[in-house]
């Protein structure tokens, strides 16, 4: 599975923010609730809609964004 299969940026969803496909949720609202102690498990109680492939794939997404940012800044 990639990230990419779980993971949708739609202009008309959320101003665009990339979102789990099929929700309204971001993956910065998943990082935000996982910084903020919350974990997996109570994440996925509170979130019916979410599983636990759509928490992994908002975190390959945040990892993929920050090696490209790193890549950049390196250049």
């Amino acid at each position: 599975m990639s990230y990419q299969d779980r993971i949708s940026i739609d202009p008309a969803i959320r101003s665009g923010k990339p979102c789990i496909k099929g929700t309204r949720i971001t993956v910065y609202d998943i990082l935000e609730y996982l910084a903020g102690g919350m974990t997996e498990t109570q994440l996925l109680r509170d979130f019916p809609s979410l599983s636990r492939d759509d928490v992994k794939a908002a975190l390959e997404f945040a990892a993929a964004r920050e090696r490209k940012l790193a890549g950049s800044a390196a250049g």
